[in-house]
C-alpha cells in the first residue's frame, strides 16, 4: 500500500507540501485532527534541501508599483529666491521628517536573491524576505519574531497587489507548498501579480517556540475514548510545562497576531492593498484579517473555508458526508448494502464485544485491539476526501462480515506516537467554539454514527493549555465588501460547502465555485484546469459566476 500517496490525499488544506524545516508535512506537526496520514508520514521520506543564498541585503522590492524602504523625495529642479527660501526649506524638511517617519514604521525588510527548488526538481529565480513583528503586540517588553517569505516576481508590466497565499493547518508552510503540487499555481499568478509564498509565525521558515519533546503515545489495545484523552492530556501537560520552561508565550499564538502579521507584511511590501489566496485554516486567518484591516485586502480566494465559528466540526456534517458517500458507492455498486446500517452494526458490536486481530508492521507480527471508539475516530479521519473515504463501505462491510485485517494496519499508523505542536494547539484553543455552537455539537454527536470523533482531541488540548480566548466577537459573522471567490468541494470532510454559503453571506461582493466530487486540499485548486482560469481571471479584477463543475477525468 502507498503510504505516502495516503499521506497526501486527506490532507486538511496543504497536499503534497514540504516542510522548510525538512520534513514532509500535512497540515502542521502537532495538528490536533489526529488523522492516520501525518502517521503515516514517518513512512515518507524526508525531502531536504539547502538553497544557494547571496549576501543578504536590505532594499526595496517591486510590489504593485511601489518600492519599500525608500521614501519619495521631492524634486527640487533650481533653488528659490530669497523671499521664498525659508518656507521651501521648512516644506521640504517637512516632508522628509514625514517620509523618514512613514519608512521607520514600516518593518525593515531584508531581501536575497533565492534560487527557489521545488520537490520535483525544477527551479525558479524568486527572492527570500524576511521582516520582524511583535510576538505579543499587548506586550511592550515581548521579544520579536523573524517571519520569512518567498516573493515570485510578476511577469505582468502592470501587476496587481501582491497575492499572498496563507497554507493551512494551523501549522502548514506556504513556501513548503509553493515546493508541492501547487508549484504550477504559483507560477501560474504570477501573470497577474507578485505571488508571496508566506510563512505564518511558528511555521516553516519564520521563527515561533520550540518543537515539544514529550509525544503523545497510545496503546494498541482496544482503546476507549476516556484512555486517548487522557493520553493527550498528559503529554500537553508535560510540554506546556517545557514550554514555561522555556518561557514561551503561547497566548501570542493566535489568529488575530496572525492577521495583524499580514498587515505588517503588507507595509513592509510598500502595498497599498495585497490580495489573500487561502485554503483550510488559512481561510479563517484570511477571514480575521478582513474584519480587522478592510482597507488593506483588494480581493481574496478562499478555498476549503473555515469561518470565524467552524473550529470545532458539526457532527451532522460528517453524517451528510457518509449518507453521500454511500449514495456515490450504491450507484456505481448497486448491490452493495447499506454504509451507515453496516458502521451501526460494527460499532454496536464493538462496543460490547472489541475485537484482537493480528497485523504486521515492519515484518513483525503485531496484535491490535479494535474497539467502537478507535473505529469511529479512524472513520472521521479517513473523510478528508473521496481518495480515501470512498474505501470505507468495503471496510465496513468486511468488519461486518467479521473481517478485521482491513483496519487493523490504520489503527497502528493511527496510533503510532504523535508530537503536540505549540503554535497550531494555541492557535485553535484561542479561536475556539462559541457557546451555540458547543451546544450543538453536543446534542448532534447523541444521533450520528460517529459522534463529534472529529473533533478529538480538540477539546482536551483546549483545557490543558488554557490559552487566552479570542472571545465572542471573533467568532461573530464577517462582514465585508472585498470582493471574494468562495471554493468548495462537495466531497470534504473538514470544511463542508455549508461552511462557505454561511459566511459568504456576510460578504456584498462574492462568488461561489463548487466542485462536484472534490474532498479537501489540492483538488478544491488542482481538480479541474477551470479552477486556475477563474482565480486568473479573479485575482486580475474580473468577478467570476457562482457556478458547479465536476472534477476533471
Amino acid at each position: 500500500m502507498d503510504w505516502g500517496h495516503l499521506l497526501r490525499a486527506a490532507r486538511t488544506g496543504e497536499q503534497g507540501q514540504h516542510d522548510e524545516r525538512g520534513e514532509a508535512e500535512g497540515h502542521g506537526a502537532g495538528r490536533r485532527h489526529v488523522s492516520i496520514l501525518r502517521r503515516a508520514s514517518r513512512l515518507c521520506e524526508s525531502f531536504t534541501r539547502q538553497a544557494s543564498r547571496s549576501p543578504v541585503g536590505v532594499y526595496p522590492i517591486r510590489a504593485g508599483g511601489r518600492e519599500a524602504g525608500r521614501p519619495t523625495r521631492p524634486s527640487v529642479h533650481s533653488v528659490p529666491r530669497a523671499p521664498m527660501l525659508r518656507s521651501f526649506l521648512l516644506l521640504t524638511l517637512a516632508v522628509l521628517a514625514s517620509a523618514s517617519a512613514t519608512a521607520q514604521s514600516a518593518p525593515l525588510l531584508t531581501v536575497e536573491p533565492y534560487l527557489f527548488k521545488a520537490g520535483d526538481g525544477r527551479s525558479v529565480e524568486a527572492e527570500l524576505g524576511r521582516f520582524h513583528v511583535p510576538e505579543n503586540r499587548a506586550r511592550a517588553d515581548g521579544r520579536t519574531l523573524e517571519l520569512a517569505f518567498v516573493r515570485f516576481p510578476s511577469t505582468s508590466p502592470t501587476p496587481g497587489p501582491p497575492i499572498v497565499y496563507l497554507a493551512g493547518g494551523p501549522g502548514g508552510s506556504g513556501i513548503g507548498t509553493a515546493r508541492g503540487t501547487r508549484f504550477d499555481l504559483f507560477q501560474s499568478l504570477r501573470e497577474v501579480a507578485d505571488v508571496i509564498a508566506f510563512d505564518q509565525r511558528g511555521t516553516g521558515l519564520s521563527e515561533g517556540p520550540p518543537e515539544c519533546p514529550h509525544q503523545v503515545t497510545l496503546s494498541l489495545d482496544a482503546t476507549p475514548r476516556e484512555a486517548v484523552a487522557a493520553a493527550y492530556a498528559d503529554a500537553a501537560r508535560a510540554c506546556l510545562a517545557h514550554w514555561r520552561r522555556l518561557g514561551v508565550d503561547l497566548g501570542a499564538y493566535n489568529t488575530e497576531e496572525s492577521a495583524d502579521d499580514l498587515d505588517a507584511l503588507r507595509e513592509a511590501l510598500g502595498a497599498d492593498q495585497i490580495s489573500l489566496w487561502a485554503i483550510s485554516y488559512g481561510t479563517h486567518l484570511a477571514l480575521s484579517t478582513i474584519r480587522r484591516h478592510p482597507e488593506s485586502i483588494a480581493r481574496a480566494v478562499l478555498a476549503g473555508v473555515e469561518g470565524p465559528d467552524h473550529t470545532l466540526k458539526l457532527p451532522s456534517d460528517q453524517q451528510a458526508l457518509l449518507a453521500e458517500i454511500d449514495r456515490r458507492n450504491r450507484v456505481q455498486n448497486p448491490e452493495a448494502p447499506s454504509l451507515l446500517a453496516d458502521m451501526e452494526a460494527v460499532l454496536t458490536r464493538l462496543r460490547t464485544d472489541p475485537v484482537t486481530v493480528e497485523t504486521e508492521v515492519e515484518g513483525e507480527a503485531v496484535a491490535v485491539g479494535v474497539g467502537a471508539f478507535e473505529v469511529q475516530w479512524l472513520a472521521a479521519n479517513l473523510l478528508g476526501g473521496p481518495e480515501l473515504s470512498m474505501q470505507l463501505p468495503a471496510l465496513f462491510a468486511a468488519m461486518r462480515a467479521d473481517d478485521f485485517s482491513g483496519v487493523a494496519p490504520w489503527l497502528v499508523y493511527l496510533k503510532a506516537p504523535a508530537p503536540i505542536g505549540a503554535m497550531s494547539s494555541a492557535m485553535d484553543a484561542a479561536s475556539g467554539a462559541s457557546l451555540l455552537r458547543r451546544a450543538r455539537i453536543a446534542s448532534e454527536a447523541r444521533r450520528t454514527v460517529l459522534g463529534d470523533a472529529i473533533n478529538v482531541p480538540g477539546p482536551t488540548l483546549d483545557a490543558v493549555l488554557r490559552v487566552p480566548d479570542l472571545g465572542p466577537a471573533f467568532r461573530q459573522p464577517v462582514e465585508s465588501d472585498v470582493p471574494t471567490l468562495f471554493i468548495s468541494g462537495t466531497l470534504d470532510g473538514r470544511t463542508p460547502v455549508s461552511n462557505a454559503d454561511e459566511v459568504r453571506v456576510g460578504f456584498s461582493r462574492h462568488a461561489h465555485l463548487v466542485i462536484d466530487g472534490a474532498g479537501h486540499s489540492d483538488p478544491l485548486f488542482l481538480g479541474s484546469p477551470v479552477i486556475l482560469d477563474r482565480m486568473r481571471t479573479f485575482f486580475g479584477g474580473t468577478m467570476v459566476p457562482t457556478e458547479t463543475i465536476p472534477m476533471a477525468e
